[in-house]
């Protein structure tokens, strides 16, 4: 039976998860005994050897139950309390992020036991599960990729894409302004001007337009071909890089996107040495466009009969001396002066 047909009965988180399954080529869990034999590769531990600071990546119903009726849906990144606290004044039924969540951490410090069920939402998670399933993220960073290597160097999640120009984008210029007009910026430095006059707060700074493409090695002139994009987040290293050119000498321009290296980094002094252009593309706030739009837009194509969001979180920041709203910075003083800094003998018993 189809999806599209066994929607018309109802959709439930099953039905979602089958939807995911094809969407993803089979990489979903589908079984938890599925992560108890080791069978699905895409189920992986992140760790950076903090003590207790690990995570497992499940690419499957993470939290709720598989014949829970599903109408509205939710599509994001990151899940967090204020993605929670959306959802709940939404009414969804389940959200689908693509990063991996983990107890507390992504619940506003609480287990998820005692908090979604207030809001009766269910979670899944896919992550590693979608990486390398479209070619949108390369196009919009102005290439066809033509090969891609989602565990390059033998490390999960470690993704580079060996990619060639668009027709018409022949230099790093050109490269750069498709980037900003695909990702729609001049509406994000447009958002960003109107909230600072509406919050009298001239100083403040938002995630996207903080953290514009930029060229770290050769000009805005110079010619581009052959591409390899990768993202440094992903424990891309400097001896992956040269690999990398060992593989493809033919390259002559690098892309990271979605985190950024600075100017001084080693794989941009790198491509100094060897004449090769290097450019950082759309930061990680961007992904919800990049790889949540598409995955939001397949969902709706296979359960028609649900309505799909696109949750996209907003991050700024201002000075403490800039903010606006002067009440609540008397507040922050205040708070801070007679509880926080005077020392115990002049704070209040809490039990919380």
């Amino acid at each position: 039976m189809l999806l599209s047909e066994l929607s018309r009965s109802g959709t439930d988180i099953g039905i979602v998860l089958e939807a995911l399954n094809r969407i993803s080529g089979g990489r979903m869990v589908m079984n938890w005994e599925e992560i108890a034999s080791g069978g699905n590769p895409y189920v992986v531990m992140k760790n950076s050897n903090i003590p207790g600071k690990s995570v497992m990546e499940i690419p499957g119903l993470v939290f709720g139950d598989k014949n829970k009726p599903v109408s509205r849906i939710g599509v994001g990144m990151t899940l967090t309390e204020s993605m929670i606290e959306l959802a709940s004044g939404m009414k969804l039924d389940l959200l689908v992020v693509h990063h991996p969540v983990a107890d507390a951490a992504s619940s506003g410090g609480v287990p998820f036991a005692d908090y979604l069920p207030l809001y009766d939402l269910a979670v899944i998670e896919m992550h590693e599960a979608f990486h390398g399933l479209h070619p949108g993220l390369t196009f919009l960073h102005g290439h066809h990729k033509l090969i891609t290597d989602i565990s390059f160097g033998g490390l999960p999640g470690n993704v580079l894409h060996k990619g060639i120009a668009l027709e018409g984008l022949t230099t790093v210029g050109g490269l750069m302004a498709h980037m900003a007009s695909h990702a729609g910026r001049e509406i994000d430095v447009d958002l960003l001007e109107a909230e600072r006059a509406i919050r009298g707060e001239p100083a403040l700074q938002e995630a996207t337009v903080a953290n514009p493409p930029l060229c770290l090695s050769g000009t805005r002139d110079c010619p581009v071909r052959h591409i390899l994009h990768f993202f440094p987040h992903t424990g891309f290293s400097l001896q992956h890089m040269e690999q990398a050119l060992l593989m493809y000498p033919e390259t002559d321009t690098i892309i990271a996107s979605i985190s950024r290296v600075r100017e001084n980094h080693p794989i941009v002094e790198l491509a100094r040495q060897r004449g090769l252009n290097f450019i950082v593309g759309n930061p990680h706030s961007v992904e919800i466009m990049e790889n949540g739009l598409p995955l939001a837009c397949a969902l709706e194509k296979l359960l028609p009969d649900t309505e799909i969001y696109l949750l996209r979180e907003r991050m700024t920041a201002v000075p403490l001396s800039g903010i606006g709203h002067r009440g609540m910075v008397a507040y922050g003083r205040e708070m801070a002066e007679k509880h926080l800094v005077a020392g115990p003998s002049s704070r209040t018993v809490s039990i919380y």
